[in-house]
């Protein structure tokens, strides 16, 4: 038997001692498992980035793979904890919208509320359920429970709202959803929508600015040069050579991006 992997996403961070208690806990439970770190470094209480994250890494993991995602605003409100099974993987987190985007694209197979006490921690924070409802809950999954014994089944689930690109015959206008690391500026125009107007010349403009090239890589621009090109995750992105195309240019997420073609 491969051994059972959990793979772990929030806005912890890592100066405090938060993603390594969660880690803990895990341990504690389930100590064969191993344990991933997506990342930790969601900005603080954004619900949309954890998902965007999510939904870019979940499927190069194995089948079997337990999502434990804990971006949390809410934490200690009504709002609900729930575990959900879909495609070969399954997800714990709080029903926030931060896993709608993953199960949009896998219809699940079930969704239920984390209610059954017997699987958290005796005591459950009202500041940390990280640690003491969402954590425990991965853990048994991992050690074989069936996701149908953490709770009642959750019935609808909050989705976000994600904007999507506005498409006509000879445009398309989208916006950024998120700046990685590097300062590429990650849009929602994927490459399908894209290639609608493949066949013209393009104009493309992100705010105020012009962006003069799509290329294949970041090597096929001069250093510092902004171009357009498709990222790992298949979505247009305005990048710069060597440089944050966010900081060259001073835009952020919100910023449209127009896509015009012409004969």
């Amino acid at each position: 038997m491969p051994r059972p992997v959990i793979a772990l996403l929030t806005d912890f961070g890592l100066c405090d001692h938060y993603a390594g208690t969660l880690k803990g806990v895990i341990l504690g439970i389930c100590p064969d498992v191993t344990l991933v770190d997506i990342s930790h470094d969601v900005p603080p209480h954004d619900v949309l980035a954890g998902a965007l994250e999510l939904t870019a890494s979940y499927r190069y993991f194995p089948a079997g793979t337990i999502f434990l995602v804990v971006v949390d605003p809410g934490v200690g409100s009504a709002r609900r904890g729930i575990a959900a099974e879909a495609g070969e993987y399954r997800f714990v987190g709080p029903d926030n919208g931060v896993l709608g985007p993953v199960l949009d694209e896998h219809l699940p197979k079930r969704v239920v509320e984390l209610s059954d006490r017997r699987y958290a921690r005796p005591t459950i924070s009202r500041t940390f359920e990280g640690r003491d409802r969402f954590a425990p809950a991965a853990a048994w999954l991992a050690k074989g429970t069936d996701v149908g014994a953490l709770g009642r089944p959750a019935g609808a689930i909050q989705r976000l709202e994600i904007p999507r690109p506005e498409i006509d015959a000879n445009r398309v206008v989208g916006q950024v959803l998120r700046v990685d690391r590097f300062g590429n500026l990650v849009t929602n125009i994927d490459r399908r929508t894209f290639e609608r107007l493949a066949d013209r010349t393009l104009d493309i403009r992100i705010g105020t600015h012009p962006v003069s090239k799509v290329v294949s890589t970041y090597a096929d621009i001069a250093p510092g040069e902004v171009c357009a090109l498709f990222g790992s995750t298949d979505h247009l992105e305005i990048a710069a050579s060597g440089a944050s195309a966010a900081s060259l240019l001073g835009v952020g997420r919100g910023t449209q991006v127009h896509v015009s073609g012409r004969a």
